[in-house]
């Protein structure tokens, strides 16, 4: 590829979106362009944003997007919701791009519960599915069941279901789910990958550990057992027809046999832990889009993956300087660099804000500064190093109020907050920036 590929995610405020972004943001190959129909995380996220697209449902989408792909030059959609992926690929003729999904019958079959069970059926264990009136019949010793929407991921609109009267209850709200046996067993989700010529070239079970709003929060892969989870791969691969990225999730009945609960023609948002060990799906995905051949390369050690809420901040802040101090700041107890601060320093540095490290560190007691700037390597960080003496105070060493000053001291902040009126930061607020 001889000129980076722009390509277009949305909704880019999906956790599959954010992904894609962590993914690939740092590929010589692929420009990315967030664009959202809401403004959303994503804005926080990607630094080309496009916000205000109509919904999928509205019959402006599909002009709205060639707008989008004609303004930005894209050469590609990465579609990052399910329901997205299906209506893009259905008009990918019209939008004038291509769009990084299998073909339509796939994603359509993958889009519906009940369309892959019915695909599957008699390939690999499908759970039996009841209508509400069968269950009624029976009586009470059909349940317990579990409901799921026929369309959608995620934990809205599924539950289990221990009597009749629940049952009703449950189908006053979603009239349209899909009953099907309860599976005691634990919760898995394989992570698949499939080149554009059909072959399967790779596929790993992790275990679903800890899951919020549907999402796995925390996950692992599965050692025992592994090729049983792969060979069930090979079975879905072998009946619907997949390219690039793509998982199943099951979980294991009461005789302990594995049963399908969903098949998605997208890559697991947790399947980052495999990108961990050098998985990387969304990159993988789009080089395959584009015809470039994929190979596999896994590396052989233990990871666990535990997800939490993260913050992103954008600040209406402008500034040409930064002052900051050293001991206690940068320099930490035990001799640790504050890897965080240098992090944000660096950026700093690419920014072209000039960087000034301000410190009445005392040679004698610590040792001397410019030995152990050497000797952490960050001395070419600054563009200049101030080192006062330990009666000299920082406040009379600032000498540019476009500039914003980070130090531990709660004294020093305020007594430079008080004379020039600039941002000062602690240690904790170094993640705003």
């Amino acid at each position: 590829m001889a000129n980076k590929k722009n390509i277009l995610v949305f909704p880019c405020g999906s956790e599959i979106a954010l992904e894609v972004y962590r993914s690939v943001k740092n590929s010589t190959h692929f420009n990315l362009i967030g664009a959202s129909s809401v403004n959303d995380h994503g804005k926080f996220v990607f630094e080309n944003y496009v916000d205000g697209l109509p919904f999928i449902t509205s019959p402006d989408f599909i002009p709205a997007i060639k707008k989008v792909v004609s303004k930005y030059s894209i050469d590609a959609i990465y579609p990052a919701m399910d329901a997205v992926i299906e209506i893009l690929k259905r008009n990918e003729s019209e939008i004038g791009c291509k769009v990084v999904a299998p073909d339509v019958e796939t994603t359509q079959i993958c889009l519906s519960k009940s369309k892959t069970y019915k695909v599957l059926e008699g390939i690999v264990k499908t759970p039996r599915t009841f209508s509400a009136a069968e269950l009624l019949q029976i009586g009470e010793s059909a349940f317990p069941v579990f409901a799921k929407p026929d369309i959608g991921y995620g934990s809205r609109g599924a539950k289990k279901i221990t009597s009749a009267e629940d049952l009703k209850a449950h189908l006053e709200l979603y009239p349209s789910c899909i009953l099907s046996e309860f599976l005691p067993g634990k919760e898995y989700t394989v992570d698949c990958f499939t080149a554009g010529n059909g072959e399967m070239l790779f596929a790993a079970a992790r275990e679903r550990c800890r899951i919020m709003n549907g999402i796995s929060v925390n996950t692992k892969p599965v050692k025992e057992d592994a090729e049983e989870f792969v060979e069930f791969a090979k079975k879905i691969n072998s009946a619907i027809k997949f390219s690039g990225a793509w998982f199943y999730q099951v979980k294991r009945d009461a005789q302990g046999k594995l049963t399908l609960m969903e098949a998605a023609s997208r890559f697991g948002g947790s399947s980052s832990l495999f990108r961990a060990q050098g998985i990387n799906f969304a990159l993988m995905s789009l080089f395959n889009a584009f015809g470039i051949p994929v190979a596999i390369l896994r590396n052989n050690y233990d990871v666990e993956m535990d997800r939490a809420l993260d913050n992103k901040y954008k600040l209406d802040l402008k500034y040409s300087e930064v002052f900051v101090d050293f001991d206690d700041c940068i320099y930490l107890e035990k001799q640790f660099v504050n890897d965080a601060l240098m992090a944000y320093l660096y950026r700093c540095v690419n920014k072209g804000i000039k960087v000034t490290l301000l410190s009445r560190h005392d040679d004698v007691k610590l040792g001397k500064l410019d030995e152990l700037l050497d000797k952490l390597r960050i001395r070419q960080v600054f563009d200049r190093i101030i080192h006062l003496d330990p009666s000299e105070k920082k406040v009379d060493f600032v000498d540019n109020t476009d500039a914003i000053f980070i130090d531990d001291s709660f004294a020093e902040r305020k007594a430079i907050a008080d004379k020039f009126h600039i941002p000062v930061f602690s240690l904790d607020m170094v993640e705003t920036l």
